[in-house]
C-alpha cells in the first residue's frame, strides 16, 4: 500500500524540520516547503494526500493561500491548518469553511498523528463548492440590490429626495453586470479603459433629480458595504487566494464609476447654468 503524501509547510525552520522528521517516522512521504511560494511550486507538480500549512507566514500569502492551491489541484486532499492562537473565534468559523481541521500549535506528538490518520480515513470533512466573485456578483444581485436600498433607506439626507425605488436603483443591475466583467477581465488596478455608458446616464439622472455630489459619494459608499458583505457571506465558497485582489479591484471599479458619474453629473451642472 502506497505511503500517504503528506506536504508540510512553515516557515519556521526548527518546526519544519522536526515536523517532517517526526512524520517520516510514522510511515508518511512527506515533503517540505519553506514558505508559500515553495509550496505552490510543489502543488502544481505533485499530488500530495494532506497539507499539514502553518496559517501564518510572513511575504506574499498565508497558509490559506497554500489551501486554496491544493484545493483546487486535488479536491480530495485533506488540509490541515497549524495556529499559534487558541482562540480564533471570529475567523475560525470563515477558515474551517476552507479548511477540514485547525490544529493549534504546540501540539503533541500521537494527536498530531492521530488527527492525520482519522483525518485521512474519514477524507475531506466536505465538499468545496468554490465560485469566483464574479460569479457571486451575478448570483447575487437581485439581494444585493435589496440590501443597498434598505440602507438607503435609512439614511434621512438620501430620502430627501423623493424616489420611486425603480428610479433609485435603476443603475444598479449594470453597475453589477460591469462589476463582473471587471472581475473577469483581470484589467490591472486603476484602469481605466472599462468605460460605462450606464454610469455616465446616472450622473446625469442624478443631476436632474436634485441629489448633490456628496449625496452620490454616500450611495456609492453604501454600494461597497453592500457588495462587501455579500463576500462575507459567502465566504465558504470564496478562493482565499484571489480574494484580496477580487477585492481591490472591485472597490477600484466602483470608485471608477462614481468618477464616470461625476464627470457627466458636473456637465449637466454647467449646462444648467449656461443662459437660455
Amino acid at each position: 500500500m502506497a505511503l500517504a503524501r503528506v506536504l508540510v509547510v512553515d516557515d519556521d525552520e526548527a518546526v519544519r524540520v522536526s515536523l517532517c522528521t517526526i512524520l517520516e517516522k510514522h510511515g508518511f512521504d512527506v515533503t517540505c516547503a519553506a514558505d508559500v511560494s515553495g509550496a505552490l511550486k510543489l502543488i502544481s507538480s505533485q499530488k500530495y494526500d494532506v497539507l499539514l500549512t502553518d496559517l501564518h507566514m510572513p511575504g506574499a500569502g498565508d497558509g490559506l493561500t497554500v489551501v486554496s492551491a491544493i484545493r483546487h489541484a486535488n479536491p480530495e486532499a485533506v488540509t490541515l491548518l497549524l495556529s499559534s492562537f487558541p482562540e480564533m473565534s471570529a475567523a475560525a468559523n470563515a477558515i474551517l469553511m476552507q479548511t477540514d481541521e485547525i490544529l493549534v500549535k504546540p501540539m503533541n506528538i500521537p494527536d498530531l498523528i492521530s488527527a492525520i490518520t482519522q483525518r485521512l480515513a474519514r477524507g475531506p470533512l466536505h465538499k468545496r463548492n468554490i465560485e469566483t466573485l464574479a460569479t457571486i456578483l451575478e448570483r447575487t444581485t437581485e439581494a444585493g440590490i435589496a440590501d443597498w436600498y434598505e440602507l438607503v433607506e435609512k439614511e434621512d439626507t438620501l430620502m430627501a429626495i423623493p424616489l420611486s425605488r425603480e428610479a433609485r436603483c435603476k443603475h444598479l443591475p449594470q453597475l453589477f453586470s460591469d462589476l463582473a466583467v471587471r472581475l473577469q477581465t483581470f484589467k490591472p488596478l486603476g484602469t481605466k479603459e472599462l468605460k460605462s455608458r450606464s454610469a455616465s446616464d446616472h450622473g446625469t439622472a442624478r443631476r436632474q433629480q436634485g441629489y448633490t455630489a456628496a449625496m452620490m459619494v454616500e450611495e456609492s459608499r453604501i454600494l461597497q458595504v453592500t457588495i462587501f458583505h455579500t463576500l462575507q457571506k459567502n465566504l465558504g465558497t470564496i478562493d482565499f487566494s484571489v480574494l484580496l485582489l477580487g477585492v481591490m479591484t472591485i472597490a477600484d471599479e466602483v470608485d471608477s464609476q462614481l468618477s464616470q458619474s461625476m464627470k457627466s453629473y458636473l456637465a449637466e451642472s454647467i449646462q444648467d447654468t449656461l443662459p437660455a
